[in-house]
């Protein structure tokens, strides 16, 4: 059984990798955009982005704690806008860069751990997925050559039963044609009467 190869792109093989660090530099970079357009030292702005931020935390802790286990990737999702509308109230808020940046980089680790965990996951389904592929391709080759093995063999025995039958004509069109033959001589002699050919009709 061949299965298809899919050869991605090194662009796609590596846009997981930096989607965490793009991801929080764009909440840093639009936070500050935010702050020279008049969000520094604003209260209004900053209560916003709290009850913004509490609000995803708050969504996030129900769905994690939901019936049946919650979900996961709504609970991850809720924490990631909190987290992110946070980091965006403090680069807004902020009249330096020193906190924006700490925040910036807290958060950027804090996103490559939750996806180090997502990525170990999927190396795992991954690696999995390949063994089965190759014990899968594994059985279907085993049982291609036992087939073939078997149709080898079958025609092998037809073979040597065509030649034995055509040996056994021979022998017997050789014999009749015998001076002296006498096909009743052999049946007295306890042997196995033997059909008798026409020659006549073979020629």
């Amino acid at each position: 059984m061949n299965e298809p190869l899919v050869h991605r792109h090194w662009v796609a093989l590596a846009a997981p990798k930096v989607a965490p660090a793009v991801a929080t530099s764009t909440v840093l970079i639009l936070g500050r955009i935010w702050n020279a357009n008049g969000a520094e030292h604003s209260v209004g702005n900053a209560a916003l982005m709290v009850v913004l931020a509490a609000s995803a935390a708050t969504a996030g802790a129900f769905a994690a704690a939901g019936r049946g286990g919650g979900d996961g990737v709504l609970a991850g999702t809720a924490f990631a806008t909190s987290g992110a509308l946070a980091l965006a109230g403090v680069a807004g808020y902020s009249d330096g860069l020193s906190l924006p940046i700490l925040l910036w980089a807290v958060a950027t680790a804090v996103a490559y751990g939750l996806a180090a965990r997502y990525w170990r996951t999927d190396h795992r389904d991954t690696i999995a997925y390949e063994r089965q592929t190759t014990v899968r391709r594994e059985d279907h080759a085993h049982i291609e050559r036992v087939e073939a093995i078997r149709g080898r063999v079958q025609v092998e025995v037809a073979r040597e039963g065509s030649a034995y039958a055509e040996a056994l004509a021979a022998a017997l069109t050789a014999r009749a044609t015998l001076p002296g033959y006498d096909p009743a001589a052999v049946t007295r002699a306890g042997l196995p009467e033997l059909p008798v050919i026409d020659i006549a009709k073979e020629h």
